[in-house]
């Protein structure tokens, strides 16, 4: 009866204590050549593309002619 959230002992008598869920670590590499950097690059990569396109949109000038126009 482990599943209902409350387990009953040898004596028959009801323990309402919580039940901990089981601990595990997570030992994929996060560093080098891996799936987890190739997402997060991909990702930071579109988050750039569209930051572009917007201020491009914004400003009514590229990239380029918005720096030199600082």
């Amino acid at each position: 009866m482990t599943n209902k959230g409350f387990t009953i002992n040898e004596r028959g008598q009801l323990n309402r204590f919580a039940i901990e869920p089981k601990v595990y670590i997570d030992e994929t590499p996060r560093i080098g050549f891996t799936k987890y950097a190739k997402k997060l690059n991909g990702r930071l990569a579109m988050i750039g593309f569209v930051s572009l396109i917007a201020l491009e949109f914004i400003t009514g000038h590229g990239l380029i002619g918005w720096l030199t126009s600082l």
